[in-house]
């Protein structure tokens, strides 16, 4: 359903599901990761520190252009990249930070993803970038994110985790696990050696033949 359908409690209780989504998924663990929608002139975006099994609709903080919240609870610690995304990119109205397992192994490393595979493309151009590490909810660790996201729907950030953007939460959590897929795929072909891939002509051609498939923007 498009976010523009939604009524405001529908957006608040979508966030919690996709929150649960996330875990089930195994993409995420805990309260690791955190979920923005975009609302009016500002974004709804997961409180900071609570558990999403007793998530409730009025816990989910409105937090204004300029950064202000309004709620019962605190946003979470990374409202700063949420609302710079969202803000840089009129294209997304949500944005998924979670800590799959593969993602953070390559952003340890500050290995992106190369083109190991066709379905790269989906995430928006012949490569998913690591941003550099900054401290968790500091300014500059949402400037590498911006920059890493540039004609992306998705990056890593070195040291923690990842970021995928969608249209809608179900686009960015399909990419979230696709993400996650093919970060498991390139950490299994490190373990053979260093995979062949893909030119940036070939991924092009994959683009090209996906507009307008299901799932891709």
């Amino acid at each position: 359903m498009p976010v523009s359908s939604l009524t405001e409690i529908e957006r608040r209780q979508s966030i919690i599901s996709y929150c649960l989504l996330m875990n089930e998924l195994g993409i995420n663990q805990g309260m690791s990761g955190n979920i923005s929608l975009r609302h009016g002139d500002g974004l709804l975006i997961t409180p900071t520190s609570i558990p999403y099994d007793r998530l409730e609709p009025e816990d989910i903080v409105y937090l204004a252009a300029d950064g202000t919240p309004t709620g019962r609870r605190p946003p979470s610690s990374e409202w700063r990249f949420h609302r710079d995304i969202l803000h840089a990119r009129k294209d997304v109205n949500a944005v998924i930070h979670a800590h799959p397992t593969y993602c953070a192994i390559l952003a340890i490393m500050h290995r992106p993803i190369p083109p190991i595979h066709y379905m790269i493309a989906v995430a928006g151009g012949h490569d998913i970038r690591c941003a550099p590490y900054a401290l968790f909810g500091s300014e500059e660790l949402s400037r590498h994110a911006v920059e890493a996201l540039e004609q992306r729907r998705a990056c890593l950030l070195a040291h923690h985790g990842m970021i995928s953007v969608g249209s809608s939460l179900e686009k960015a959590m399909w990419l979230a696990v696709e993400v996650e897929t093919l970060a498991r795929q390139y950490h299994g072909c490190l373990q053979i050696g260093e995979p062949p891939l893909l030119t940036i002509e070939q991924i092009q051609e994959v683009a090209t033949k996906m507009a307008g498939y299901g799932q891709t923007e």
